[in-house]
């Protein structure tokens, strides 16, 4: 995937259910037909990010890490550093961040779209992440390990994850994440 590829990708995303995103999609069309950069860390006001949401292979889980320097429990994902290919970028961060070996892509079809503000720190400006989230299903058995990124890693069930006191964006894809899981009930018997 390049930068040609996720634009359309995005104006092809049906949105129709995900009508809070489409804010969020035309920002970033207008990003990727603006700024030639705009896949790297230096490009302000803002630039692209890629992140992963990992799920068990069951399904039942979601794997999250506790922020070391935003402290708060977030998914898996950072910055593409001239990477153009947000899946690939979804996956690098997830293994850097969570230790688990072969993640699969449950779809190359964005799960999620998020811009938001990111505060000042060192010579960073305050500045916009465009977020492009997947979702990454981890191998049966699966052990993670956690990265000085983090102060914690957990796996949660949804009704766990809405007890902490997650940022809107992580509570839309726990949202999400919840309807996807009951139309797959619905549609394999016994699942």
């Amino acid at each position: 995937m390049d930068r040609h590829a996720l634009r359309s990708q995005l104006a092809e995303l049906n949105l129709t259910q995900r009508p809070d995103e489409a804010p969020f999609r035309d920002q970033m069309m207008t990003l990727l037909d603006a700024e030639p950069q705009c896949f790297h860390r230096s490009c302000f006001p803002g630039h692209f990010t890629a992140s992963a949401f990992v799920v068990s292979a069951d399904g039942s889980r979601a794997l999250l890490n506790h922020h070391r320097k935003l402290d708060r429990w977030l998914h898996f994902g950072g910055h593409c550093d001239g990477d153009e290919n947000l899946v690939r970028v979804a996956q690098r961060e997830a293994l850097e961040e969570c230790g688990i070996e072969g993640l699969i892509v449950a779809s190359s079809r964005p799960f999620d779209l998020d811009v938001h503000p990111i505060p000042a720190h060192g010579n960073e400006p305050e500045h916009l992440h465009y977020d492009v989230n997947f979702v990454l299903i981890a191998p049966e058995g699966a052990v993670e390990t956690i990265s000085p990124e983090s102060v914690e890693l957990r796996w949660f069930t949804p009704d766990e994850m809405r007890a902490l006191p997650l940022v809107e964006s992580m509570q839309r894809i726990v949202r999400k994440w919840e309807e996807l899981r009951a139309r797959r009930a619905h549609a394999v018997p016994g699942a």
